[in-house]
């Protein structure tokens, strides 16, 4: 009685955590992540043996058994992540974002390259660490709240600032070299950059200035050099990597030649990273290929028509980069496996064996999953019937 009439009113209760996450979260992007996993785990058991005789190793399947615990701890960092509020995501994101920021610099002096020619991974013994993969998604995220901050009474120049952060990554990348990841970090600030509402004359500059950089690391990197050359050339060798690739492919047909029939990841030393997706076209053929891009296709398009409902520009800009980030990511992989890009090194994400690139991918679609959740008041079609 005495709160009628004093006018309190019992505070509203709140559903649990978990029951609200699920109900806001997209279990169609979710449900797509665990088949693209799924599938990995199938191509993981497909190559692991090759790996391990190559690696004499006593357990044949060593590679498979990792990549379960990786792919776990992945999925795992997914849903976590999902779960979080915006505000905390953005706070992980920048610590994690400065965390790798400063093991991608130290790596000169206490990285190693494993024998590939790039200084990428620290060596842990029992495993290895890429900064360069955490890196993207923190990248991403911080990126874009300085973007959006520009836009605030008093804001910082936030489109300098993130746009001199992403040419001093793109640049320490290339000197490893790792230019696919560069390429990448430079793509992702665009995307955020052109949503943002960057003038078109603007895009076309940084376009000519990322052709002068690639004729200057053409004429000044051995590495680079080698892997255009390979592209460009009129006939492939059937001795290399695109070669064995593109033979896979022509082998598998429609169908594929039958599990554990392919001779791919005998031949490639990347068949279970950067090469993955030869291994499926051989073994299962274009109806495996097909239902990959059409996985990644189905995350892209739903996530981007989720983020165009949402109304609050941080959180615009970070999808969207992260998106972007991630469906490039693949198409470049699959792009390099038939030939139409130039060898990058790039693992197809939540289908490619590792730990580093598993478990960032995990932690970038946990962003996506938290980022296109829906929220009360967070649409624009919620603001235009507040002005009605």
């Amino acid at each position: 009685m005495t709160d009628i009439m004093h006018g309190r009113t019992a505070a509203p209760v709140q559903d649990p955590i978990l029951p609200r996450w699920w109900r806001s979260v997209d279990r169609w992007t979710m449900a797509s992540v665990i088949f693209l996993f799924a599938i990995g785990i199938i191509l993981a058991l497909a190559s692991s043996p090759p790996l391990a005789d190559k690696n004499n190793l006593a357990n044949p399947f060593h590679y498979f058994e990792r990549q379960l615990v990786f792919g776990g701890a992945a999925l795992v960092a997914m849903v976590v992540m999902s779960i979080l509020s915006v505000a905390t995501v953005r706070r992980l994101a920048t610590l994690g974002f400065a965390i790798a920021l400063v093991g991608l610099v130290l790596l000169p002096v206490f990285g190693t390259d494993f024998g590939k020619g790039a200084t990428r991974w620290y060596s842990l013994g029992f495993a290895s660490v890429q900064p360069s993969e955490f890196l993207k998604p923190g990248f991403v995220v911080f990126a874009a709240w300085l973007l959006a901050a520009t836009h605030d009474v008093n804001g910082p120049p936030g489109r300098i600032m993130s746009f001199v952060l992403a040419v001093l990554i793109a640049a320490v990348l290339a000197m490893q070299p790792d230019f696919g990841q560069a390429c990448l970090i430079l793509f992702g600030w665009g995307v955020m950059y052109f949503a943002a509402g960057a003038p078109f004359v603007l895009l076309l500059s940084m376009a000519g200035a990322a052709v002068f950089a690639g004729f200057v690391a053409y004429n000044n990197s051995e590495h680079f050099a080698r892997r255009i050359d390979g592209f460009l050339s009129a006939d492939v060798d059937p001795n290399t990597q695109l070669g064995y690739a593109a033979n896979a492919i022509r082998e598998g047909g429609v169908f594929g030649v039958g599990t554990g029939e392919g001779s791919v990841k005998w031949q490639l030393p990347d068949a279970h990273t950067d090469f993955i997706i030869a291994v499926a076209a051989e073994e299962y053929g274009v109806i495996l290929v097909l239902l990959i891009l059409g996985l990644y296709a189905l995350i892209v398009l739903r996530s981007f028509l989720r983020l165009i409902e949402e109304r609050d520009m941080f959180v615009r800009l970070a999808g969207t980069g992260l998106v972007a980030m991630f469906g490039v990511q693949a198409m470049i992989n699959m792009g390099v496996a038939v030939r139409l890009l130039p060898a990058k090194g790039m693992t197809l994400p939540f289908v490619s064996y590792g730990g580093s690139s598993l478990i960032a991918g995990g932690i970038a679609l946990g962003m996506i999953l938290a980022f296109t959740r829906r929220r009360p008041q967070g649409a624009f079609g919620n603001l235009m019937r507040e002005y009605r």
